[in-house]
C-alpha cells in the first residue's frame, strides 16, 4: 500500500491534492493545524469513496519544538511521500509587519518543512520509490511587493529542493517543487473582486487557477514513473509573470 502525509490537507490546494491522490489509490494522512474537524469529515469522506485504503487525520502546529516534531514524525506509519501543501502570508509593508509574523511565515512555509524533511528522510529512502512535493509560488521566483517574506520562504524552498535533490538522488527519493501562481482558494479572499479581476488580466490564460490545476502536477510528480524527475521547480502560472 502507497501512502503519503500531506500537510496543510484542510487548505483549498490540500483538499484538492488529498481528492487525487485518493482516486489514485493513496492512502494519506491528513494534516491540520487547526482544523481538526474538517480533517476528521474529509477522512470519513474519502474512507467511504475508498473503503480499500485508510485515511487517518493528523494534527500539528508548527511551531511546536523540535522535541515534538520528533515525536510526530516517529508515530507514523511507513510512508512514501511528502507533500507540504501548508502555508501562511501576511499582505504587508515590510516596515510594518509585526516582528512574530516575520518569523511565523518563515517557520511555517520554510523552516519546519526543512526539518520535518530532515526526520523523514531515513524511512522515504527505505521505499521502492519515495517523493517529497513542496508547495511553492511563483512569488519564489519572481518576488511580490507588500509579500517580502513570504516571497523569501517560497524561493527558499526552491532552492533548497534543489540542493536537497543532489544529496538523496542516488536513492528512489526525488525532491520537487509545485509552484502555483494565482489560484481560487481563500488566501485571496482578502483582495477585492477589482483587485482580482486585474489579476486576472495580467494572466496570458485569461483566468486563475482551479486548485486541481496545482493537484494535478503533484499527483503525477507522486507516480513511481516520475522518479527521473528532481530538483525541479514546476510553475503553474498560467504564463503568468515568469
Amino acid at each position: 500500500m502507497k501512502r503519503a502525509i500531506v500537510f496543510g490537507a484542510t487548505g483549498g490546494i490540500g483538499r484538492a491534492i488529498c481528492s487525487d491522490l485518493a482516486a489514485d489509490g493513496w492512502s494519506l494522512y491528513l494534516h491540520c493545524n487547526q482544523k481538526w474537524d474538517e480533517a476528521v469529515k474529509m477522512g470519513r469522506e474519502l474512507m467511504c469513496s475508498y473503503p480499500q485504503q485508510d485515511f487517518i487525520p493528523v494534527k500539528l502546529d508548527f511551531a511546536v519544538s523540535d522535541t515534538d516534531l520528533l515525536a510526530f514524525t516517529k508515530n507514523l506509519l511507513t510512508i512514501n511521500a511528502a507533500v507540504f501543501a501548508q502555508g501562511i502570508t501576511d499582505y504587508n509593508f515590510i516596515a510594518d509587519q509585526k516582528m512574530a509574523v516575520i518569523e511565523q511565515i518563515i517557520q511555517t512555509n520554510l523552516l519546519v518543512p526543512i526539518k520535518l524533511t530532515h526526520l523523514l528522510e531515513s524511512v522515504l529512502v527505505k521505499n521502492d520509490f519515495s517523493r517529497i512535493v513542496y508547495l511553492g509560488s511563483v512569488y519564489g521566483g519572481e518576488g511580490s511587493a507588500l509579500e517580502a517574506v513570504y516571497s523569501a520562504s517560497k524561493a527558499g524552498l526552491t532552492r533548497f529542493s534543489q540542493a536537497y535533490a543532489r544529496e538523496v538522488a542516488s536513492t528512489n527519493l526525488t525532491v520537487n517543487v509545485v509552484a502555483p501562481g494565482a489560484v481560487k482558494t481563500p488566501m485571496n479572499e482578502i483582495f477585492s473582486s477589482e483587485t482580482m479581476q486585474e489579476v486576472k488580466e495580467e494572466i496570458p490564460a485569461g483566468r486563475l487557477a482551479e486548485t486541481t490545476d496545482i493537484s494535478f502536477w503533484v499527483k503525477t510528480i507522486l507516480s513511481p514513473s516520475s522518479g527521473y524527475l528532481t530538483g525541479q521547480t514546476i510553475y503553474v502560472s498560467g504564463g503568468w509573470l515568469l
